[in-house]
């Protein structure tokens, strides 16, 4: 079932508590973000001419697309969460804030000693703690709902402000105790602190902080204990929002099919390259192109993706997921490149050192770290790789009584490695297109099928690395087609098929 628009807001999220299992209250526990239910269907709908959009459309597909991002987020990253962020102090926003918050917590104290004392704003307080209080609760929590009521009735609050009879610091007393049975036991330590604060206004403005805190805590442990249930539902739920907003904005799939367009053409260009390579082949037959071989292109693609222009939007939710991928297979293809020209330099000389692809990939990692940004040098990275394992190279060498390498030799590899980065170089088109056969072979694997397809020669160094990797991608790739698998078929059945029926594409498709 989907879950509300509003459910991002701190009351509608902040539903459960880790701390209330334990307590003689069990009302305590939180409901879970409200569903509502949808008869969308979870199938495209057939092609329809554009349409205006309007504002309110154009926001209603904007909430579509957030809780479809938020969902999926929440279902597939387990180390998802919500966290609570302040401006830096140093900051414009961090200084205005600062200001702000200071001049309110100063009046307040001035108010509270005057003679007698101004109640009005504190008032105001306890009603929003009151209201943040409720918050946490679930309707079911009668008793503690009454108490909270009882004890910070504003109006009754009132009429003692106007006798100067408001125990604030009973109030504030009522108050902690309260946050004590709800919070999480993470927030205990702060409970303890904030009984032995004496300072009314300081108590009342660490109150709030703590409450945002409480907050935070519970959107997380509802968060945590919706995952389960989004994970079984997703692919629906998913489907049906992509459908609102396919709905909403018909131009929803223009990337997508360009995206699939484009993959087509690349494997029509192979073809054709093929059938000019063998002498007798039919070139007046219309070529035969396989909808589930133009998907598996097309994804992967991504890995080599451009991610400075737009992703196609079936995968927007897995966008940084799978450009995080293609940093890692850049960083493992150079370890492969790197491990492959120091075996055919200086095969003979490591022959007998067991973990040296070990010792390779220790030297490597760190010096290649942070190589997707724009101001990383990997010349340089691979410079200081290259006299690194010299250096390897040569001790191994001495501790076995052997000499070392020469100054010509080590020259060479050096030299060898530094020119891995040139564009086109052959060993990096060797490796790159090795782990391309690697990772074809993968998605070519039933998706119930649990092993790794055999590692192509030159990657072994890096094959612990390439199956985790390989793994995740699947993973990836396989949620998409359930998801997205119909929009596909739609989108192929188009392109490859304008005359044949619907059923045709979709069945090759999803039987694959």
């Amino acid at each position: 079932m989907p879950l509300n628009d509003d459910q991002n807001s701190d009351s509608d999220s902040s539903r459960l508590s880790e701390s209330t299992a334990a307590s003689s209250d069990s009302e305590y526990s939180r409901q879970s973000f409200n569903s509502d239910s949808s008869s969308k269907p979870s199938s495209p709908a057939s092609a329809s001419p554009p349409k205006v959009i309007t504002f309110d459309e154009l926001m209603a597909a904007t909430r579509n697309l957030s809780n479809w991002t938020l969902a999926h987020e929440i279902a597939v990253n387990a180390n998802f969460c919500i966290k609570h962020e302040d401006f830096p102090q140093n900051s414009f926003a961090g200084t205005v804030k600062q200001i702000v918050h200071k001049a309110f917590w100063d009046h307040l104290e001035s108010e509270l000693n005057e003679d007698p004392p101004e109640y009005e704003h504190a008032i105001k307080l306890f009603e929003e703690i009151k209201e943040i209080l409720l918050s946490f609760l679930t309707p079911g929590a009668n008793r503690i709902h009454n108490q909270i009521c009882e004890v910070l009735d504003t109006d009754l609050i009132r009429q003692q402000a106007e006798h100067n009879a408001v125990d604030i610091p009973g109030l504030a007393n009522y108050i902690i105790n309260t946050m004590g049975k709800l919070c999480a036991p993470v927030r205990d330590n702060d409970i303890k602190q904030l009984k032995a604060t004496d300072n009314i206004v300081e108590l009342l403005r660490q109150i709030f902080h703590v409450l945002d805190l409480m907050k935070v805590d519970m959107a997380n442990y509802t968060i945590k204990s919706l995952r389960p249930y989004l994970w079984h539902n997703l692919v629906d739920y998913e489907r049906t929002k992509f459908q609102e907003i396919l709905e909403e904005t018909p131009s929803a799939l223009n990337l997508t099919t360009e995206w699939i367009k484009e993959s087509i053409e690349d494997e029509l260009s192979s073809i054709s390259d093929e059938s000019s390579s063998s002498p007798g082949a039919d070139s007046s037959s219309k070529p035969i192109i396989s909808p589930t071989l133009v998907l598996n292109n097309g994804y992967l693609k991504l890995l080599q993706w451009d991610y400075c222009k737009t992703i196609p939007e079936t995968l927007i939710t897995d966008e940084v997921r799978l450009q995080e991928l293609r940093e890692k297979l850049n960083q493992l293809k150079i370890i492969a490149c790197i491990s492959l020209i120091t075996n055919n330099m200086v095969g003979a000389a490591i022959v007998d050192v067991p973990d040296f692809a070990d010792q390779l990939k220790r030297i490597s990692l760190p010096l290649l770290e942070g190589m997707n940004k724009k101001s990383f040098d990997l010349k340089e990275a691979l410079n200081a790789i290259g006299v690194q394992i010299c250096s390897k190279v040569n001790k191994s060498l001495t501790e076995r009584g052997l000499p070392t390498l020469s100054e010509e030799m080590q020259s060479n590899l050096m030299g060898q490695i530094a020119h891995i980065v040139e564009k086109n170089n052959p060993v990096c088109s060797l490796i790159d297109k090795r782990i391309q056969l690697f990772l074809r072979s993968l998605l070519a694997l039933p998706g119930v099928q649990k092993c790794m397809p055999t590692m192509p020669g030159g990657l072994s160094v890096i094959q612990a690395e390439m199956e985790f990797v390989g793994s995740q991608y699947a993973s990836i790739v396989n949620f998409n087609k359930k998801v997205y698998g119909p929009f596909y078929a739609n989108i192929l059945r188009k392109l490859l098929f304008p005359e044949a029926p619907i059923e045709k594409a979709e069945a090759e498709t999803a039987g694959n």
